[in-house]
């Protein structure tokens, strides 16, 4: 059902991960990669876009000292095992950035929980969206992935 749509979706995954999908997995413990793989039953690459990195830059500085989430997050970004995607928009936001590449490239499954981005992301056919639920990984529009709602 899901590959008459996409069939450029396949193992190893590409994940495009937003700002505050990442801020959320530090606010309920999970370790990205490792989720991600226990999510999709496969291997999965976590991808960041310069838009978003340029956007953790400037919530990671904009705050006081100390070990803040977007500073641990900004570090969590940093890890070689992201891949970093250059993007051709312009410091534009983030969350349009992330459009833009899913409908260039429709490889990619969308990491967010910003329920405005859902919405857009949901517009184009074939692109599954992987959220954070109950402490866990889920994604929807995957049906044969283990966080797939039932």
């Amino acid at each position: 059902m899901f590959f008459s749509f996409n069939e450029s979706l396949g193992p190893p995954y590409h994940v495009l991960v937003d700002t505050n999908f990442i801020n959320f997995a530090i606010k309920n413990k999970l370790d990205i990669y490792a989720s991600m793989m226990d999510c999709l039953l496969a291997k999965a690459t976590p991808c960041i876009t310069d838009c978003v990195m340029g956007e953790l830059e400037k919530l990671g500085t904009s705050e006081t000292k100390g070990a803040s989430p977007c500073r641990i997050a900004l570090r969590m970004a940093k890890d070689p095992r992201f891949k970093r995607i250059t993007c051709m928009c312009r410091g534009t936001y983030a969350d349009d950035c992330l459009v833009q590449m899913v409908q260039q490239h429709r490889c990619y499954i969308v990491a967010t929980c910003d329920k405005e981005l859902k919405q857009r992301i949901r517009k184009v056919p074939g692109v599954p969206i992987m959220y954070i639920s109950n402490r866990r990984f889920t994604i929807e529009r995957m049906p044969e992935a283990f966080g797939a709602p039932r």
